[in-house]
């Protein structure tokens, strides 16, 4: 029987390791995690977690009752730091804490590592950054301290408003500094950034694009030779916004030193092709890590990564299945989704390469859905506060179909009725 390593106890390693059992395999199977914490969800860190409403056993993933029914071997806290392959792809991983693995398959779910910013203060006691369960253990009661009254969130992307409309809604005062001349400015149009600007700003949050920081500062240490505590952001112009807190999220880096230890392909993640395997033709990969085709059938052909968790579930499955040495190809629409406080965006598909946009219903009611379209085909859409209008567009490319855009703009019509599918288009 074949031993299956898996590195990285996370959404992607776990379904690895489930459809392995449910596909019939009953080789050991170890999934090596190196935070102590069982596998657990990510999204809710951002959200619920720092609110305060979730208790750690609301995250995780899977009980240990679920692994011990499958006979998978959970190892959490313990770090692996050499993998050396032979020719036939059986190999020995060492763990920080000295133990020795043997395996035969090799499953790399490594996942991504909060981006630092290289700027003086960083070390400042009151600067946070939030990827994984033990940065959100430090910002949860970090937030709900009533000294805490001044909140900069640094970066206008999904975590960072994410968090900003948390700490607004425990009645701080937030700003949000984004260096962009726009609010979530990689992933959507401007005229959904638009609205997320106005929608915040709204609530109270002040956001600054184009922010330019010169450095963190900082008060003083009470005691010697403790770290002193963060007084305020200083922007290029010298202008100084108080703070109390500072939440830094300015993306991510793909965790890859295994593969750059193994000799594999890594171009700002693991290169894999569409079955999930990696330059060797054994290891897999899946997730926030790796680099692949890009598996949106409507999509522009290249490279692309994808940080969400539907993705890594299904680009898992695939990794699975290639390493019980069956035929697969990662095919599939990406979603996505981001709940900033009341504000709840659901996107469908993937807007590259977008030359219209059809606006459907009105911003200001906090109820619309963004469309985007290539040669007069829908390819994607930005949809807030409307799940209904979310799942008729996720369907109607899952099948292939289209939404013509005249019937996009009529908010008279649902838009499940306006979707034409492939046949009634050829018809």
């Amino acid at each position: 029987m074949s031993t299956t390593l898996i590195v990285g106890a996370c959404q992607a390693g776990v379904q690895i390791a489930s459809v392995l059992r449910e596909r019939g395999d009953t080789g050991p199977i170890l999934l090596v995690g190196e935070e102590p914490h069982r596998p657990y969800q990510r999204p809710p860190l951002s959200k619920g977690w720092i609110r305060g409403e979730l208790q750690p056993d609301d995250v995780i993933l899977r009980t240990r009752e679920w692994f011990a029914e499958r006979d998978i071997e959970l190892v959490t806290g313990d770090r692996i730091v050499t993998v050396h392959r032979g020719p036939d792809g059986a190999g020995i991983a060492t763990t920080e804490g000295g133990r020795r693995i043997e395996f035969d398959r090799l499953a790399l779910t490594t996942g991504a590592s909060a981006r630092r910013l290289p700027l003086e203060g960083t070390d400042y006691h009151g600067v946070h950054y939030l990827r994984d369960a033990d940065q959100a253990i430090a910002l949860q009661p970090a937030l709900a301290d009533e000294q805490a009254k001044n909140v900069v969130v640094i970066g206008g992307g999904f975590i960072g408003l994410e968090t900003a409309a948390v700490a607004r809604g425990l009645g701080k005062n937030v700003t949000v500094l984004e260096a962009a001349p726009r609010l979530v400015g990689r992933v959507v149009a401007e005229e959904t950034s638009a609205f997320y600007l106005d929608a915040h700003r709204r609530r109270g949050i002040d956001v600054v694009l184009d922010a330019r920081i010169r450095r963190i500062l900082g008060g003083d240490a009470r005691i010697a030779g403790a770290q002193g505590s963060v007084t305020g952001v200083e922007l290029e112009d010298g202008t100084v916004i108080p703070a109390d807190l500072v939440l830094i999220g300015v993306g991510v880096i793909p965790r890859t030193e295994l593969a750059d230890q193994l000799g594999l392909v890594v171009d700002g993640g693991i290169v894999v092709d569409s079955a999930a395997r990696a330059s060797d033709g054994m290891t897999v990969a899946a997730g926030d890590c790796t680099l692949m085709p890009n598996p949106y059938p409507l999509g522009i052909g290249g490279s692309i990564r994808l940080e969400s968790v539907n993705n890594a579930l299904e680009q898992a499955k695939i990794a699975a299945a290639t390493l019980l040495g069956e035929d697969a190809e990662y095919r599939s629409v990406p979603w996505f989704w981001s709940d900033q406080g009341d504000l709840k965006l659901q996107i469908a598909g993937l807007s590259t390469g977008y030359d219209r946009v059809i606006v459907r219903g009105e911003p200001d009611s906090e109820k619309f859905s963004v469309l985007y379209y290539r040669e007069g085909r829908l390819i994607a859409a930005d949809v807030v506060n409307h799940p209904v209008e979310f799942l008729a567009v996720k369907s109607a490319l899952t099948k292939g179909g289209t939404i013509p855009p005249d019937a996009a703009r009529d908010t008279t019509v649902p838009l499940k009725s306006a979707v034409v599918l492939p046949d009634a288009a050829a018809a």
